[in-house]
């Protein structure tokens, strides 16, 4: 029986420590450079501790648990998550502390976090926008004997989850307090959903209006904790609700925590412009962050002049807010790699497992040239892998970072 080279992949995106990207790595692969990596976690750490903040990173977003450590680790607050069942996959890693970006809807859901609350060292926090979801969670944790902790979300018209009305979230607060088994612990908002031509604006106002719900409940004693949680912020307006909570002087009477995830990799689209915006907002800021994620692979045909039919595809990587893009190209097997810039060329479309490229003028490719690509929208790239390649400068894997999607 022959046994398989110390350099192949037991499984996509796996490659062994100490490989080197360009002569060793079955590809395509997700990469994680680690200068860009541990620049982008110490940035939005230090960016939010200087706004009086807490950090809780959206975990949703690469769902690897190496990263929450490194996150935690740096002074994140707690990890945000969008369902029970993620919750229960980064418990099982570590994280004690999780804010659930969600309603926590059904009853197999509810056991799954019961359970993990018998664990007192586990602090945890999920959202509620419905008196119907009040009552079901009331009776369920009641007849398990745990309190659980909620917070209102609060949304807007045409949005996404949340009450609708600053008068429904005082309604709900209420239907809460009729409720032993449920402590109204803050007020939750996701202001990524305001779009147009006055987003700005409307994402300050309503900052201001969460502000605004979480002192009237505060004063009203709604809340079954001396220092209630306010929260908000996705990946793009950070700095907005950031300004607007100091503006309110939220953090004098509330736990401020912002709960942006895409940073931790950042990628060469739609947060690139996002990042471009908020620098452009904040002129005290001397750097943001650096893309960090790449997905790499070979060019697998060269069918016509000018065209080029790539290793990638759907399966690889995020295509739903912009197609790959081409960075550099690499000559397989030939270290120290030196990448050659191939941003003129463009993928045009993708299939399952083949992108398109257009070949720009002046640049000669041939079968087994590798090249990275940038992504847009890392969310949609990280859950198409169990294992991602942390490599350093010289494109050596130094760890292999897994998922748990």
């Amino acid at each position: 029986m022959s046994s398989a080279p110390h350099t192949a992949a037991v499984e996509k995106g796996f490659a062994q420590t100490g490989a080197n990207l360009v002569r060793d790595v079955s590809l395509p692969a997700l990469v994680l450079h680690r200068e860009a990596l541990e620049h982008n976690i110490r940035w939005m750490q230090a960016f939010v501790s200087n706004s009086g903040a807490e950090l809780a990173p959206h975990g949703k977003t690469s769902m690897t648990p190496a990263l929450f450590r490194r996150q935690l680790d740096a002074g994140a607050w707690g990890i945000t998550l969008a369902s029970a069942t993620q919750t229960r996959a980064a418990y099982a890693h570590g994280v004690r502390r999780v804010l659930m970006a969600n309603q926590l809807v059904g009853t197999p859901n509810m056991a799954l976090i019961a359970d993990l609350l018998a664990d007192p060292t586990f602090d945890f926090y999920c959202m509620v926008d419905h008196p119907d979801n009040v009552a079901d969670l009331g009776a369920y944790f009641a007849s398990r004997g745990v309190r659980l902790n909620v917070m209102i979300e609060y949304g807007v018209v045409g949005g996404r989850c949340g009450c609708r009305s600053e008068q429904e979230v005082l309604d709900l607060a209420k239907a809460i307090a009729a409720q032993p088994a449920l402590a109204l612990t803050g007020i939750e908002g996701y202001e990524g959903v305001i779009h147009g031509d006055h987003a700005v604006s409307g994402i300050r106002a309503f900052a201001g209006s969460l502000v605004r719900l979480a002192v009237q409940l505060q004063d009203s004693g709604a809340f079954a904790i001396a220092q209630p949680i306010i929260t908000a912020s996705g990946s793009a307006w950070y700095d907005l609700i950031a300004e607007e909570f100091e503006a309110q002087n939220a953090a004098g009477r509330f736990l401020s925590v912002l709960r942006p995830g895409s940073y931790v990799a950042h990628d060469h689209g739609i947060y690139k412009v996002a990042q471009c915006c908020v620098l452009d907002r904040r002129s005290d800021l001397q750097e943001g962050l650096r893309p960090a994620l790449e997905v790499w692979a070979h060019v697998q045909s060269l069918p016509e002049p000018g065209f080029a039919v790539i290793a990638l595809g759907k399966r690889d990587v995020a295509y739903d807010a912009g197609l790959p893009v081409p960075l550099l190209r690499y000559k397989a097997g030939v270290v120290p790699a030196k990448g050659d810039d191939v941003g003129a060329c463009k993928v045009t479309a993708v299939m399952d497992q083949h992108a398109f490229m257009t070949v720009a003028p002046g640049i000669e490719l041939r079968v087994g040239d590798i090249i990275s690509f940038g992504t847009s929208h890392p969310c949609l790239t990280f859950d198409k892998w169990r294992t991602g390649c942390l490599v350093d400068e010289q494109l050596n894997v130094i760890e292999n970072m897994e998922t748990c999607f």
